[in-house]
């Protein structure tokens, strides 16, 4: 299953994807399985954009591929969830940077394993993000990025929420295919997340609901 999902996906074949997650689903398979193959496939094409081999169209048609197949598992990972809301999560693609695959997988991720998420979208500038941790009371910040470039824009976040005396209240991950041990520290940041699993244990550390 999980190869020929991650195939479906990555070329971009949506009824198959959507196919072959509901055969996975009706037979039994586990549900973060499924995440698992989608995250490999959008580490493929992520690639593939940040090589110029893949473009905007592709982003956005791989996108509502996994629309489809989070919608899909949503009923089947519902049951995991706490049944209340363990923290406030703030979510963003950094300014400078539009891509959000990586992103949407882990807000939805999130919001089913019980947590209030507020996501603010992509190319977010840095004074949005601090505006919404304050209003918000939140205790993790999610910094997403696809491209190199962003690394800059997320260390400029995190200095940010520092001078504005935030961040002594939040964890800061990063997310996206680039990232690493050297760009946390790069960025002033607490950890980074190599898939919406990770990034969900990660939250549930820092908020006290881990399993």
């Amino acid at each position: 299953m999980s190869s020929a999902l991650k195939e479906a996906v990555i070329e971009l074949r949506e009824d198959d994807a959507l196919r072959i997650t509901r055969e996975a689903l009706q037979g039994g398979a586990d549900p973060l399985d499924i995440v698992a193959a989608c995250r490999e496939a959008m580490d493929v094409i992520g690639q593939r954009f940040a090589d110029g081999e893949a473009f905007i169209p592709e982003l956005i048609m791989a996108g509502e591929i996994m629309s489809g197949i989070t919608a899909e598992l949503k009923p089947y990972l519902k049951a995991e969830g706490s049944g209340g809301k363990l923290g406030t999560v703030v979510m963003c693609t950094v300014q400078g940077d539009i891509h959000d695959i990586g992103k949407d997988i882990v807000v939805t991720m999130l919001d089913i394993a019980g947590f209030e998420v507020v996501d603010l979208g992509v190319d977010v500038p840095v004074a949005k993000v601090v505006d919404s941790v304050r209003e918000s009371g939140a205790q993790v910040v999610g910094l997403s990025g696809l491209l190199t470039v962003a690394f800059d824009s997320m260390k400029a976040t995190v200095a940010a929420l520092d001078e504005a005396g935030l961040r002594g209240q939040v964890k800061v991950m990063l997310g996206g295919a680039p990232v690493t041990d050297a760009v946390v520290e790069y960025a002033g940041a607490d950890a980074w997340g190599k898939d919406a699993v990770d990034a969900v244990e990660l939250a549930r550390q820092w908020t006290g609901g881990a399993s």
